[in-house]
């Protein structure tokens, strides 16, 4: 919106131009009280660029592994020592999923999602970087077995986020 310029885009047009996850997401991502700059290329975009679909891939990808380990290798979730997950990478993922009570918390004290918005940013970052150094499926199955226990709290952080955001966690991109 210009309004110096008396030019203005309708929410329903920006809904329909970028997508209603999108649009939510792109408005959720500022403070109330800070000023909205809504960045529609940016929101059209399908790349790590794009915020609400570098968050949504994160969710999608882990969904993928942790589907192909249970077809492959009939893995399932059970509870966990993680004695064997040591690098940083591992750590720093382990630390941010950690976040997400006192993120509620202080969302729901302040009456804002911005804290949200900004967290699963944090943790698909993580996400990405724990996958772009560590081999999820390993010849050590006891490493393999804690490393999908650790996406797999990341995958329930990003989808419980992103529903509370009111923003769609798909399985597939």
């Amino acid at each position: 919106m210009s309004t110096r310029r008396g030019e203005f885009i309708s929410l329903r047009e920006v809904i329909d131009e970028v997508g209603r996850d999108a649009a939510r997401f792109f408005f959720l991502m500022r403070q109330a009280s800070a000023h909205l700059e809504f960045d529609l290329e940016l929101a059209k975009k399908q790349s790590s660029d794009n915020p609400v679909y570098y968050i949504q891939y994160a969710h999608a990808r882990i969904h993928s592994i942790i589907h192909r380990a249970q077809d492959e290798f009939h893995w399932s979730s059970k509870t966990q020592d993680f004695k064997y997950l040591q690098l940083p990478e591992e750590m720093d993922l382990m630390r941010k999923i950690g976040l997400f009570p006192d993120i509620l918390t202080g969302c729901a004290k302040s009456l804002e999602a911005f804290a949200l918005v900004r967290y699963l940013q944090e943790v698909a970052s993580a996400f990405h970087k724990f996958y772009d150094s560590c081999r999820v499926l390993d010849e050590n199955k006891e490493l393999s077995v804690e490393r999908l226990a650790l996406i797999e709290a990341a995958q329930i952080v990003l989808g419980n986020g992103l529903k509370l955001l009111g923003v769609s966690a798909p399985a597939k991109m």
